[in-house]
């Protein structure tokens, strides 16, 4: 199986993890965020940890609060590449972006080049855009989805950062199937989707989407609205109990009859300071001949 490290990044840094936190650099700020995964010990001394900026202290399964250790900013800027965006502190522990996606933003940029034509591109579960973004600076008429409106809102506003304002993006807060099936029966078809659906969550007008129950359905609806010769299909997946051989097996039967390729492997990221990895997601490709 493929693992991609997030290796191309100067703004963002695993600088070590241990005794189930992890320390990281996003710009010029530190934080420390639970990691599951790091049941070993920091390898680094303790004031490199003592120096963090703020540390993200979880108080149930979803839920914690940021402790402040110096003032932070609402927030800042961050760049990935010729991409700007901002980055938070927010109470989901989440800070706008994931890091480790990096390595597909590559990808889907160098999936819209490759072409020779402007590629009609469908994000769901878009986020704050970044995907979108290289989608969009590399050539490609991009459609981004997401159900929440101040994920769409900061989007837009990385965009305008990222130098983009004139790109063709559409922005829409919507749910990714109550979207998928009207473009269906529009007859509204893509060239790429890229698909990265969290484990649960709910749409603008209370839609319940629950990975495990709607992934097979999202998947076949995603056929239906991809185009005659579709180029690329990205799948990012962080819901555990998904393996490797049951996205490999969802996205062939997606891509089904098509030809093409299917990739499936680990997105990663690499510590700083004691070469340890962590495995922060599950992907699958499928690209065109």
């Amino acid at each position: 199986m493929t693992t991609l490290p997030a290796s191309a990044w100067q703004d963002y840094a695993l600088l070590d993890s241990g005794a189930g936190r992890k320390l990281e650099r996003f710009g010029p700020v530190t934080l420390i965020r639970p990691e599951a995964q790091a049941t070993w010990q920091p390898a680094l001394p303790r004031p490199a940890w003592d120096a963090a900026h703020a540390v993200f202290q979880p108080t149930g399964k979803a839920g914690g609060q940021w402790e402040y250790r110096q003032p932070l900013p609402p927030r800042w800027e961050l760049g990935y590449g010729d991409l700007r965006f901002t980055v938070q502190a927010s109470e989901s522990r989440q800070v706008g972006v994931f890091p480790e996606n990096a390595a597909h933003w590559d990808w889907i940029a160098g999936q819209t080049r490759a072409a020779g034509w402007p590629l009609a591109v469908l994000n769901l579960f878009g986020y704050t855009g970044l995907a979108s973004l290289a989608a969009a600076q590399a050539g490609a008429l991009v459609t981004h989805v997401d159900a929440s409106r101040k994920a769409v809102v900061w989007a837009r506003d990385n965009q305008a950062l990222s130098g983009l304002p004139d790109r063709p993006i559409r922005w829409i807060v919507e749910d990714a199937l109550t979207y998928l099936r009207r473009e269906a029966r529009r007859g509204v078809r893509y060239d790429g989707i890229v698909l990265d659906p969290p484990a649960f969550g709910r749409g603008p007008d209370g839609q319940i989407w629950a990975f495990d129950r709607l992934f097979d359905e999202l998947s076949r609806a995603c056929r239906a609205v991809l185009s005659d010769t579709p180029r690329f299909v990205v799948a990012t997946v962080y819901t555990r109990g998904m393996t490797a051989e049951a996205l490999r097996t969802a996205v062939a039967a997606m891509m089904a009859g098509l030809g093409g390729h299917v990739e499936v492997g680990e997105l990663t990221t690499v510590e700083r300071s004691a070469g340890r990895v962590l495995h922060n997601a599950l992907y699958a490709r499928w690209w065109a001949d």
